[in-house]
C-alpha cells in the first residue's frame, strides 16, 4: 500500500463565527492510499480549535506505516496501530480511516452504506449553518439556507437574542442551537434555553464548557429542550459518561478518527439509550460523503460543511431538498472534479 498526502486549504463562502473564534479557511491534508490500481481517498479537516494543523498532521502521517499489512482489507489490524502512534491527532488518524474504507469499499465495488447493509432512504435532513455575525449577514445567510428543513445557529456571545430574531424575521424554519461552551452560569443558560423554547428550537448542542458535567447534569434537569454533547464528546471512551448529563451526542470523524469509530460510538449511544447527531468541520465532499455513509443510522445530521467553502475539489454525497442524499459509487461516494 501506499500513503500520500499534501496540503489542502479550504475557502470559506462567509467568515465562520462561532463564541470563541473567527475565520476564512480551515487548513486540512488530503489523503491517498493506493494499491492494485485503487485509491482510496481520505482527509483531515482542522479548525483550530482542535488543536491540529497542516504540519502536525503531515508530520504523524509521516510516522505511518502501512508496509506490514496485506491490504486495506485489515481494518481491524491497521487503524489500532495507527491509533496507537501518538495521543490526539484524531483528525489525521481519520484521514487515513476514511482513504482505508474508500479503497475497500472500492475493490467490493459497492458504496459503505450498502456494505453496512443501510437504507439509503432512511438518511436524514441535514441543517444549515449560520455562524455568528451581523444582523445583515445573519439575514443573507437565512435566504441562503431557504432549501434547507432545519438551520443550526451559531450562539454563544451577548448577541445570542439578535441571532435569533434576526432569522426569525426572515423565517419559521426550525432551529438548532449550538452555544459552543459560550454559556458558563448555568441559570443564564437555563433562562436562555427557556426563552429559546419559544422560538420554535429543537434542542441545545453543548451549552455548557466540557469541563462542567454537573452544571450541564443539572442543566438537562431543568431543560425544556434536549442537550446535545459536542465539545463533552470526543471519542468512544466519553459516550458511557454522559449518560444523564446529555440528551444524545454529536459524532464527528475528525473528533473520532474515523468511521470505524463512529460506528461503534452510535452502537453504544443506542445501546444508552442516547440520540445521535453526525456532524462536521468545514470540509470537502470526502469528508461529508464518508459521515453521510452513516447517516441511515442517526437522528440528525449536520452535514452542510462542503457547502460553506467555495473550492471543494470532489464531487460527493448531495443534499437534495434539505436531504443527505447518498449516490451508489463504490466506497465513500466521493470521486475528483
Amino acid at each position: 500500500m501506499k500513503l500520500r498526502h499534501h496540503p489542502y486549504t479550504l475557502e470559506l463562502r462567509h467568515a465562520f463565527n462561532i463564541a470563541n473564534n473567527s475565520r476564512t479557511t480551515t487548513p486540512a491534508v488530503l489523503v491517498e492510499v493506493e494499491q492494485d490500481g485503487i485509491t482510496g481517498y481520505g482527509e483531515a479537516a482542522m479548525p483550530p480549535y482542535l488543536g491540529e494543523s497542516q504540519a502536525t498532521a503531515a508530520a504523524f502521517l509521516g510516522k505511518v506505516d502501512l508496509s506490514p499489512f496485506a491490504d486495506p482489507f485489515q481494518l481491524e489490524e491497521i487503524l489500532p496501530a495507527i491509533d496507537a502512534l501518538a495521543p490526539g491527532n484524531t483528525a489525521a488518524k481519520a484521514a487515513v480511516d476514511i482513504a482505508l474504507h474508500d479503497w475497500i469499499g472500492k475493490k467490493l465495488g459497492a458504496p459503505w452504506h450498502r456494505l453496512w447493509g443501510l437504507d439509503p432512504a432512511k438518511t436524514p435532513v441535514t441543517s444549515f449553518t449560520i455562524g455568528l455575525d451581523t444582523a445583515e449577514i445573519v439575514r443573507q445567510k437565512t435566504r441562503e439556507g431557504a432549501p434547507y428543513k432545519i438551520i443550526k445557529v451559531k450562539l454563544g456571545r451577548d448577541t445570542d437574542r439578535m441571532m435569533i430574531e434576526t432569522i426569525r424575521s426572515v423565517t419559521d424554519t426550525p432551529i438548532t442551537v449550538d452555544a459552543n461552551q459560550g454559556w458558563a452560569d448555568r441559570n443564564e443558560a437555563l433562562r436562555k434555553i427557556e426563552w429559546l423554547a419559544t422560538q420554535n428550537v429543537l434542542f441545545i448542542e453543548q451549552p455548557m464548557p466540557k469541563a462542567q458535567l454537573d452544571d450541564t447534569a443539572w442543566l438537562r434537569e431543568r431543560s425544556p429542550l434536549p442537550l446535545v454533547a459536542d465539545e463533552s464528546c470526543q471519542r468512544l471512551a466519553d459516550v458511557a459518561r454522559l449518560r444523564g448529563v446529555f440528551d444524545g451526542i454529536n459524532i464527528k470523524l475528525m473528533k473520532c478518527t474515523g468511521l470505524r469509530e463512529a460506528r461503534a460510538m452510535i452502537t453504544l449511544a443506542r445501546a444508552l439509550d442516547l440520540k445521535v447527531m453526525l456532524g462536521c468541520m468545514t470540509e470537502t465532499s470526502v469528508a461529508i460523503s464518508a459521515a453521510a455513509q452513516l447517516s441511515p443510522l442517526v437522528d440528525w445530521a449536520d452535514l452542510d460543511g462542503a457547502l460553506l467553502i467555495r473550492n471543494d475539489p470532489f464531487d460527493g454525497a448531495t443534499i437534495v431538498d434539505g436531504k443527505v442524499t447518498l449516490n451508489n459509487r463504490p466506497g465513500i461516494g466521493a470521486v475528483k472534479r
